[in-house]
C-alpha cells in the first residue's frame, strides 16, 4: 500500500510538472534567449488582463523610423519579439474605444510617426497548431479591432529593452503601455 502511495504521488508530481514544462514550452522558455519572454498583467474591475511577450534590446539598431532595423514605421510589427505577443482579458473590455469580448488575442502594432495603429487579432497559432511566430503569418482578416494610439517621442526615459507595463490606474481605467528607446504609447483600457 505504501508503495502504491508513492507511486501515485510520484505520478501526480510528473504530471503537474510536466504540465508547467508544456506551457513554459509553448514561449520557448526551455533555454535563455537573446530577447527574454515576460508576462504583466493588472486587474482592472474585476477583470484580469495579461500580457505575454518577448522584450528585444535595440543594442545600437534604429527602431520606429523609414527603413529601420527594428520595427519601421507603417509596417505591421509583432510588438516584441520571437513568438507573438498575446493580450488575454478574464471578461469583456473596452479596448482604446472598442468593445472587445473576453478571451487571448494577438497584439500587432503599426508604428507611425506620430499615431500608431493598435491591433487585437484572434489568430493564434500557425496552421500546425504551434504558436504564431512574430508578424510572419499575420493575417488582417483575423483582425478583431484596430484602434489609433498617440506616440509621444523622446519624453520618455530610454529604454534599451522594450517593455510594456500599465499605469493610469483607476477603479475601472488602466492605460497599456509600450515603450522602448524614447517611444512611449498608452492604449486606455475599461471595464464595466
Amino acid at each position: 500500500m505504501k508503495k502504491l502511495l508513492q507511486l501515485s504521488f510520484v505520478l501526480l508530481l510528473a504530471l503537474l510538472f510536466g504540465s508547467q514544462s508544456a506551457t513554459a514550452q509553448e514561449r520557448g522558455n526551455n533555454e535563455a534567449r537573446v530577447s527574454p519572454n515576460a508576462t504583466v498583467s493588472q486587474t482592472i474591475g474585476t477583470t484580469e488582463v495579461t500580457v505575454t511577450y518577448g522584450r528585444p534590446g535595440i543594442k545600437d539598431r534604429s527602431y520606429f523610423g523609414e527603413g529601420s532595423t527594428l520595427a519601421p514605421i507603417n509596417q505591421v510589427w509583432r510588438t516584441g519579439a520571437n513568438e507573438s505577443t498575446t493580450i488575454t482579458f478574464s471578461g469583456d473590455v473596452n479596448f482604446g474605444g472598442e468593445t472587445v469580448e473576453a478571451g487571448t488575442y494577438t497584439l500587432f502594432t503599426i508604428p507611425g510617426k506620430d499615431s500608431w495603429t493598435i491591433i487585437l487579432n484572434d489568430q493564434l497559432s500557425r496552421e500546425d497548431g504551434s504558436p504564431a511566430w512574430g508578424a510572419y503569418g499575420y493575417d488582417e482578416e483575423a483582425d478583431v479591432v484596430r484602434v489609433p494610439a498617440a506616440a509621444v517621442d523622446n519624453e520618455a526615459p530610454m529604454m534599451e529593452w522594450f517593455g510594456i507595463n500599465f499605469d493610469t490606474l483607476s477603479e475601472t481605467k488602466a492605460h497599456l503601455n509600450l515603450h522602448w528607446g524614447t517611444t512611449k504609447v498608452a492604449v486606455p483600457i475599461t471595464t464595466e
